[in-house]
């Protein structure tokens, strides 16, 4: 196992033309880590150049306190996972899984034992003598993690893995990643724009845009305490409403004024949401924190209902409030018809307070109620 230490890494692509930027991070022995972001923030070129296969314009790539920035990526001891499972088709999944242990001078017996072990942990031990042909797309991804795992690398690397499976095997597969490092407790670096498999599968999430990093932090805290409105939005599906919002002028009230009502504010949070008052804001909250019954503290509002899908397990419902569009996730048995006009209740203690110039979010207290 090894440390991961990104010092002011940069990739340039050209004058002016950045594929990341000023990368700072400390990824732990041990860690699993996911880079989080949409296409095009540079998650893979970051995972790349810990790699070795992407060049550094400029900042160090250290792993396990060793300098590693110009270093060849087969003198990194790290082992790379593609989207692509990379396959050599000809080859067996013994053959697949052997060759680079051959490649680096193992003698035979050693392959052998180490292949068995692995197939073993993968459940592809009855697949060895097959060709990736004769294999479904999860078994071809077992195969693409045996051969890394085969290597005993010091870092795991995975580029999007999971993306070419269905909605079944990658939610099977994401299990079997989970418990896979829980028992080799390899350092791992995980690429996706998938939110789920961030919020499951990391020990932190580090969330890119346009190449430079925004926030990393543990799943759930950065969940709770999104740094912005990019973070807040795109950490979960459906998206948190955004709605614009004032925190009293002068003397008035210590509330929030917005379109779905006036949101009354508790002694912390008048504290913490102090630096807000008479500016222009941006009140966050999330679909879950929208519920159809009512309580002392929720705040109520009349809603048309847009559209509404049944899940089974809860339903995703659109409404509009003053010709402005929002989502709710409430409870399976709650399926009102489109077209309807309904009360809707939202949870002061849950919202979220951001700056609309900076989009940047205003600390708050940890919610209580729901």
């Amino acid at each position: 196992m090894a440390s991961i230490q990104l010092q002011a890494v940069t990739k340039a692509f050209g004058p002016n033309v950045y594929g990341v930027r000023d990368v700072d991070l400390t990824i732990e022995e041990g860690e699993f880590m996911i880079f989080l972001g949409p296409s095009g923030c540079g998650k893979s070129t970051t995972l790349r150049m810990i790699a070795g296969l992407e060049d550094v314009t400029s900042g160090k790539v250290l792993i396990g306190d060793k300098d590693m920035t110009r270093a060849a990526p087969r003198d990194r001891n790290v082992a790379v996972v593609f989207q692509s499972y990379a396959l050599y088709p000809h080859m067996t999944v013994r053959q697949n899984m052997e060759f680079g242990l051959k490649m680096r001078g193992v003698d035979s017996g050693k392959r052998h034992t180490r292949i068995d072990e692995v197939s073993e942990i993968l459940g592809l031990t009855p697949y060895l003598n097959r060709k990736p042909a004769a294999l479904s797309g999860g078994q071809r991804q077992r195969v693409a993690l045996g051969r890394a795992m085969v290597r005993e690398p010091d870092v795991f690397l995975m580029d999007e893995p999971l993306s070419n499976l269905d909605a079944k095997l990658r939610a099977e597969m994401r299990l079997e990643l989970i418990k896979l490092h829980r028992r080799l407790g390899r350092t791992t670096v995980f690429v996706t724009h998938d939110q789920v498999e961030a919020m499951t599968m990391g020990d932190r999430i580090c969330i890119m845009r346009d190449g430079r990093l925004v926030q990393v932090g543990k799943p759930l805290d950065v969940y709770a305490h999104p740094a912005d409105t990019f973070v807040a939005q795109f950490l979960a599906s459906p998206a948190m409403n955004m709605l614009e919002a004032r925190f009293g002028d002068g003397d008035s009230a210590d509330q929030i004024s917005s379109l779905l009502g006036t949101f009354p504010l508790n002694g912390e949070q008048i504290a913490a949401f102090e630096p807000a008052r008479g500016r222009k804001l941006l009140l966050g909250l999330r679909p879950e924190d929208i519920h159809s019954d009512p309580a002392p503290w929720r705040v109520a509002f009349e809603a048309e209902i847009v559209a509404v899908e049944a899940l089974g397990t809860e339903n995703i419902v659109v409404f509009t409030v003053g010709g402005h569009e929002f989502t709710a996730r409430l409870g399976r048995r709650f399926l009102p018809l489109v077209g309807a006009r309904i009360e809707l209740h939202a949870d002061p203690a849950q919202m979220h307070l951001f700056d609309a110039e900076t989009t940047r979010a205003y600390p708050r207290p940890d919610a209580k109620k729901d």
